[in-house]
């Protein structure tokens, strides 16, 4: 038999040894993860009427509190994407999620205009991060052909957190005032990164423990940027932020105040959209292993897959203002706003597959930055156009046909611009798992 060569000796001796317990516990401590994370971005869109009756709001003021989150949302997650080549997922999560728990605590001081943009400031800062980088750390647990159930259950953690956020957070606003409901996320915060501090660690597929991470020359990321499954990737990301944003900021208030619905119908109503968000989350990981399983090449698996849902989501935003039953128009709102979730793990799946481990992190952090911009925009100028209107309907009817171009372009460019594999060949990635 012929001398092994030193690559494979390399490659055998460093290959993984999964735990497939711990990774499923990681699973779940990443979900609670994205729960937590998504009830702290719900709870000023949960709060809303209450804080602008007591604080004598307008709705530009209030837009500009609720776009404030992501003053700093998008450089952080930059940066922190750089810094996750360094610092393990372990300390970073943590850090995240003690800032979280601080972030509340201005508002319970003194509640005013200035501490509540200084929490939300301090908030987005710490949570700008927390999608790509509790994702780049569930990766280093899971081998890529195994990482399509895992990314849905994490991104389903965001559906899920809406889901309970909105019934918990609404009876406690209702019961014992909205400031209560700051409170009871800051110890959650808190009480999340105590254990994760005990059971969190970086998993054998980090790029430090694999050949095939630290052998892969690294790539300029200037080449990995500007190709088009990453472009289109972002793309996509930027159409679903855009109405996620508008979900968090502004869909209670439109219940509330557009179609006459109490606290709690309301909240009924996001849990619902919420949980068809979640359905279709858990269908993308059977529908795309399928696609993949009969051949189907990555652009059109995961790649048409996020592109055409933003379209679809982007056709029903534009539509659901001139539909007057209540009926339809809820379920028209449903698909403008929960639709968009299949596009969220599918754009990391796509970029993961055109960038080497090593650099993953950090790529997955710019797509973040860069598709979660509407935060800084969409709130603020739905508040504008709601002041400047003649009416608020006729405000929102303008914000949601702004949306809804703004998503339909996004998509149309990620259905034509992402195209993994050959992107992938052309930087020379195919060979191997990444």
């Amino acid at each position: 038999m012929a001398p092994r060569t030193a690559a494979a000796q390399s490659q055998h001796i460093a290959a993984p040894a999964p735990d497939r317990r711990r990774a499923w516990l990681i699973m779940a401590m990443i979900v609670a993860f994205m729960v937590i994370n998504y009830a702290d971005k719900s709870v000023l869109g949960l709060a809303a009427v209450p804080i602008m009756e007591e604080l004598d709001l307008s709705n530009s003021t209030y837009g500009l509190i609720s776009s404030s989150f992501f003053f700093l949302f998008s450089i952080s997650g930059l940066l922190v994407g750089f810094l996750s080549t360094r610092i393990s997922s372990r300390v970073l999560l943590l850090v995240m999620t003690v800032l979280w728990a601080v972030a509340q605590l201005p508002v319970l001081v003194v509640a005013t205009v200035p501490t509540l943009m200084a929490g939300r400031i301090l908030l987005g800062a710490a949570e700008g991060p927390a999608a790509s980088m509790s994702m780049h750390a569930l990766y280093k647990w899971f081998p890529p052909e195994r990482r399509a159930l895992p990314s849905a259950l994490q991104i389903g953690g965001a559906a899920l957190g809406t889901l309970i956020a909105a019934p918990v957070v609404t009876w406690l606003i209702d019961g014992f005032g909205w400031r209560s409901a700051y409170a009871v996320l800051a110890v959650v915060s808190a009480c999340w990164a105590l254990l994760w501090w005990r059971v969190g660690h970086d998993g054998p597929y980090d790029h430090k423990h694999t050949a095939t991470g630290s052998g892969r020359p690294r790539l300029p990321y200037r080449k990995i940027l500007l190709t088009g499954t990453v472009l289109g990737s972002i793309a996509s990301a930027f159409g679903a932020a855009w109405a996620l944003s508008l979900s968090h900021a502004w869909l209670p208030a439109y219940f509330r105040t557009q179609m006459d619905m109490s606290a709690a119908a309301s909240a009924t109503a996001i849990s619902v959209m919420s949980g068809f968000g979640l359905v279709l989350l858990l269908a993308v990981s059977p529908f795309v292993d399928a696609l993949k399983s009969r051949g189907v090449s990555s652009r059109w698996s995961s790649g048409a897959a996020q592109s055409i849902a933003v379209c679809v989501a982007a056709c029903a935003m534009t539509a659901f203002p001139f539909v007057d039953a209540s009926g339809p128009r809820l379920v028209l709102i449903a698909l403008a706003f929960g639709g968009t979730a299949i596009a969220i793990p599918l754009h990391y799946m796509t970029t993961a597959e055109v960038v080497p481990p090593a650099q993953r992190g950090a790529v997955f952090g710019i797509v973040a930055g860069v598709g979660t911009l509407p935060g800084l925009v969409a709130p603020f100028l739905t508040g504008h156009l709601i002041d400047t209107a003649d009416t608020p309907a006729a405000g929102y009817t303008t914000a949601f046909l702004v949306a809804g171009a703004v998503m339909l372009a996004a998509g149309a460019f990620a259905l034509a611009a992402i195209r993994p594999d050959r992107d992938a060949r052309r930087l020379g990635l195919d060979a191997g798992p990444h």
